[in-house]
């Protein structure tokens, strides 16, 4: 199959629904070429079942990022659904939550922050470290999604400080898995109405900022420009770019006023 990831082995985690960022990258690498797996937590067969909705059905490996045993498991279980055991050339972070409490920024309390800090952030290196023993022998590229953690957003209150913790976190994983070859790089992605947003107290004022802001253009139900991003990056066109942040975000985050 021809395609910027023909040949090439995805891991793609947090497919929820056929309207999920995750989704569409998994689709739009599935066009561009690639053997597909996907992780899911909780309702298995929600992800299973929408699995059967990409262009080929994909295997779906539970894992709970927070979870030290599914992350233990998790290279041989890849390896299990593999057409060969080689290991993997790219992995999609799809992963982020915050309980209610951490939507409210004064009043919340540790154990909400550090609940959202731990599945948005720090799980990020915990799949990178879980994958390592697929990756370090051929490199590859990690792809993650955050929402522009520069700014201080409506409504997104804890959220935000665990997207700037992610964003941080890429930097630094960039720089300890370079010398493998592995390129670690973040999608800044504009606000999508997902299975993730209607989590979000307010949603619908914080994303009211696209209809005004974005010179080019939002549509807040289409995912595929981010999904098109992820494997972008995924891909060898960019061979030598890493620790870096890329928005699609249909332009707000460089508009002034």
């Amino acid at each position: 199959m021809s395609g910027i990831l023909a040949g090439k082995r995805i891991l793609v985690t947090g497919v929820l629904t056929d309207a999920s960022i995750a989704f569409h990258a998994a689709k739009v690498a599935q066009e561009e070429g690639a053997e597909v797996i996907l992780t899911g937590f909780g309702r298995l067969s929600l992800v299973e079942r929408i699995s059967k909705r990409l262009p080929k059905e994909a295997p779906v490996i539970e894992l709970d990022v927070t979870n030290k045993e599914h992350l233990d498991s998790l290279a041989d279980k890849v390896r299990e659904h593999s057409s060969d055991e080689t290991g993997l050339d790219g992995i999609v972070h799809s992963i982020a939550f915050g309980p209610q409490g951490a939507f409210n920024f004064l009043a919340a309390d540790w154990e909400d922050v550090s609940t959202a800090v731990h599945v948005s952030a720090y799980s990020y290196k915990s799949l990178a470290m879980a994958c390592l023993p697929l990756m370090e022998e051929r490199g590859g590229s990690i792809v993650g999604l955050t929402f522009d953690a520069q700014l201080a957003w409506p409504k997104y209150n804890w959220m935000g400080v665990a997207k700037a913790a992610l964003e941080s976190t890429n930097r630094y994983l960039a720089r300890d898995l370079g010398p493998k070859n592995i390129r670690c790089n973040l999608i800044s992605a504009g606000p999508l109405k997902s299975m993730a947003a209607k989590s979000i107290p307010g949603f619908e004022e914080l994303a009211d900022v696209w209809n005004h802001r974005a010179p080019i253009g939002w549509d807040l139900t289409d995912p595929d420009p981010t999904g098109r991003g992820i494997v972008g990056l995924l891909s060898d066109f960019f061979p030598r770019t890493t620790g870096e942040i890329i928005h699609v975000d249909g332009g707000v985050h460089m508009m002034g006023a």
